[in-house]
């Protein structure tokens, strides 16, 4: 299988990029640039920044003209220090599958509309749902108020009925009722 010069160069490029975890904040291109050097010439630094607070992401890259020479510093340099912190050093995952250059702070701010709209119908839909909760919970007490009104009204009609009748149902309220008016 023939390789095209664009991936070749893609491949080269890959293994004379070395990714740098790790660094200070204190760290900058320059820095990187200089801790490096000494093993071959550079042909770029790269820390790439944070969008939010404009600051490196804790990593860099480094490309060097020769293959060899980054093999050399990825050799000395994992695991050395820099500015108080342990340095990552390995090659660099080709830009197309680690989401191009600046990574994934640079993804545009629709990147996450799909979920947000999700998010968004599922909240609407949880509202509408407390909102025909708490109308069915209305309509329920207002029929119980109803029922405990419409309870008194007939116990009402009942002491009303007994006290037209002058009496009640109860024998012993009538026996008393018949001697009171013997008397």
């Amino acid at each position: 299988m023939m390789m095209t010069n664009q991936q070749q160069q893609q491949q080269e490029t890959q293994k004379n990029t070395l990714y740098v975890g790790g660094l200070a904040e204190e760290v900058n291109e320059t820095i990187l640039h200089s801790a490096f050097i000494p093993f071959g010439d550079i042909k770029d630094v790269k820390t790439p920044l944070d969008q939010a607070t404009q600051k490196h992401r804790s990593f860099g890259f480094v490309t060097f003209l020769e293959r060899e020479d980054a093999a050399a510093a990825m050799d000395n340099m994992d695991g050395a220090e820099l500015y108080g912190r342990v340095l990552t050093v390995n090659y660099a995952l080709p830009e197309r599958i680690k989401g191009g250059e600046q990574g994934w702070a640079a993804q545009p701010i629709w990147a996450d509309a799909d979920t947000w709209f999700e998010r968004q119908q599922q909240e609407e839909e949880m509202q509408r749902l407390q909102k025909e909760q708490q109308a069915a919970m209305k309509e329920a007490e207002e029929l119980h108020r109803k029922k405990l009104a419409e309870d008194r009204e007939g116990e009402k009609d009942e002491e009303e009925n007994a006290n037209k009748k002058g009496g009640s149902d109860d024998p012993m309220a009538m026996a008393e009722v018949e001697a009171l008016k013997s008397n």
